[in-house]
């Protein structure tokens, strides 16, 4: 289930946390993920080297099942060595969630930056949803969630 299109920073206050990056890097970036103290962002092409995740699922936003593939936030956290806190997903639009960590799981939800095997551009509600499998994970079927 989709927490909200075009999300653009998570920020989580938590222990651990990333590398700093270059600016040319943040010119380009989609996602930029706050630690602490520390920032990391991701390009596109930095996301899609990560370790990737699909599934299918509905959503109220979409018509019909859709594919979805992306970064798993377990794996996205685990790589920034996060494991406790609250994530807070903030889109491109200042709408912004909170996710707690224990519900950055495997086969937990995902940033998502394809849809039926196509990049999501901004006018689609992207670049980026963070989806979950079902309605029923995550209290995702709450659009305030």
């Amino acid at each position: 289930m989709t927490f909200q299109a075009f999300t653009k920073t998570i920020t989580a206050a938590l222990c651990g946390a990333a590398l700093a990056t270059a600016v040319s890097a943040q010119e380009d970036a989609v996602l930029t993920v706050t630690a602490g103290d520390m920032e990391h962002t991701y390009t596109m092409e930095q996301l899609k080297e990560l370790p990737s995740s699909s599934f299918e699922t509905e959503t109220i936003w979409t018509e019909g099942a859709q594919t979805f593939q992306g970064v798993s936030l377990k794996d996205l956290m685990d790589t920034l060595d996060v494991s406790e806190g609250m994530i807070e997903a903030t889109a491109i639009n200042d709408y912004a969630v909170e996710i707690p960590m224990e519900d950055a799981v495997s086969d937990g939800p995902i940033i998502a930056y394809a849809n039926n095997d196509k990049e999501m551009s901004r006018r689609g509600k992207g670049p980026l949803w963070i989806v979950s499998v079902s309605y029923t994970h995550l209290r995702a079927h709450e659009t305030d969630y």
